[in-house]
């Protein structure tokens, strides 16, 4: 039995609480004789509640049909959030497992695999080295420009040089030609 169509001599729960109402001032008889009769129309603001209530149920439920993962991304992002919250209670002991030195623990290895430990251990360093040539050798790529340009700055010096021993040596062998001129005519 629903109590708000209730016979039209029987007193309804609404019927009482718009009757405490009227008795205490807060609604006039003529507003709500005014009021139409129809069932679903109480009041228009309630009406209009009603309606505001259900365009928002409809507006969530699009909401929820067009982003299906809106929720499992919340509640990663909820997961998340959580995490850095513990980690910042955790802060303190954090830092001090960081600064604790990583020596004197060993790594249990089993018996089997100790040959292939010590071999890996071996290919490990020479990958090392190898590693730290190369990187030498690309940390040099910048300065070579620089040594191409001193490398050519050299060769042009060297060249000026050798045409000044050139016209030194030719002036050398011009002044011995006529030494030996002036000797064999002052000999004869």
């Amino acid at each position: 039995m629903n109590l708000w169509e209730a016979g039209p001599y029987a007193v309804t729960p609404a019927a009482k609480i718009l009757a405490r109402c009227v008795s205490s001032g807060a609604v006039d008889q003529e507003h709500l004789d005014s009021l139409p009769r129809d069932s679903r129309v109480f009041s228009s603001r309630l009406d209009d509640a009603v309606t505001l209530s259900g365009t928002r149920r409809e507006i969530q439920q699009v909401r929820n049909r067009s982003d299906p993962f809106g929720r499992q991304r919340f509640e990663a992002l909820q997961k998340f959030c959580s995490h850095l919250q513990d980690v910042l209670r955790e802060q303190a002991r954090l830092k001090q497992r960081l600064m604790k030195p990583l020596c004197q623990q060993n790594l249990p290895i089993q018996a089997d695999l100790h040959r292939y430990v010590v071999e890996l251990t071996g290919m490990a360093v020479e990958f090392i080295g190898n590693l730290e040539d190369k990187m030498k050798t690309v940390q040099l790529i910048p300065n070579t420009g620089e040594s191409m340009n001193n490398l050519n700055t050299a060769t042009t010096q060297l060249l000026v040089q050798v045409m000044e021993v050139e016209k030194l040596s030719k002036q050398i062998l011009q002044w011995r030609d006529k030494q030996q001129a002036m000797n064999s005519d002052g000999c004869t």
